[in-house]
């Protein structure tokens, strides 16, 4: 089976604190994956370093077939490489539509004219109307963003990595203050999106983790504790103690 990322060996250390522990980790080109934890188990940062913002004090990060180094990349090139994060807070342009939106994430030719010259080509069009049919908001193109509901926003801000046409999609808790029926579009989306990319979940909440129904790796102070369907780590005796066990639970 070939890799697009391959996470070898790494290790981050904050003030003597050691965030990341040797971690070692592999995600397939087109694949859904949920990654689990206690607080401080390293999901953040392992985020951070595959998207460039944290370096890490050894080991590998190799990416695509290629199997070019992360490592010395900067965050923007990384992003350039095919590589989206979605953070937990939506950051969605309130006061265009939803198709101005879309239109200014499209992956055009970047540079200071592009942004200029944006034509609103036809193909375009096709692909913001593709798009927001995906997220479930062909409906809402004509709306400007901030009267969206916060799921809503969710769904647009991953309409708008999902227009940079990334390779690898990094989701960070996107149930979180949704609604019961948001959450279960959220998950639907997120398995389409993964049919045709590798989509990344990091999520606190096991009833949307079950409802992605895809492989979960278990993280715990900075590796990997356990790995396989929700079912196999959750029957994990050490999982249990570490993670589960715990109120939230």
């Amino acid at each position: 089976m070939s890799t697009l990322l391959e996470v070898d060996g790494v290790t981050v250390t904050f003030d003597g604190f050691r965030a990341i522990n040797s971690l070692s980790i592999q995600f397939a080109p087109a694949e859904l994956r949920a990654i689990i934890g206690p607080n401080g188990a390293g999901k953040t940062t392992f985020m951070d370093i595959v998207t460039g913002k944290t370096k890490p004090d050894e080991g590998h990060v190799i990416w695509g077939d290629r199997n070019i180094s992360l490592l010395g990349m900067s965050e923007s090139q990384i992003a350039r490489e095919g590589i989206g994060r979605k953070f937990q807070k939506p950051t969605v342009f309130e006061a265009q539509t939803v198709r101005q939106n879309l239109a200014m994430a499209l992956k055009n030719p970047r540079g200071p004219f592009a942004v200029l010259m944006h034509k609103k080509t036809p193909k375009n069009a096709e692909r913001i109307e593709a798009i927001a049919t995906e997220i479930g908001l062909i409906d809402q193109l004509a709306r400007v963003a901030g009267e969206l509901s916060h799921g809503q926003k969710q769904w647009l801000e991953i309409g708008m990595l999902l227009a940079q046409d990334p390779k690898l999609l990094l989701v960070d808790e996107p149930a979180a203050g949704m609604t019961v029926e948001e959450r279960e579009k959220t998950t639907d989306i997120l398995r389409r999106a993964a049919e045709t990319r590798a989509v990344v979940v990091v999520e606190h909440d096991m009833e949307f983790v079950r409802r992605l129904g895809c492989k979960v790796t278990v993280l715990h102070e900075g590796s990997v504790l356990a790995e396989g369907s929700l079912d196999h780590v959750t029957s994990n005796q050490t999982v249990i103690d570490v993670y589960l066990g715990r109120s939230h639970a």
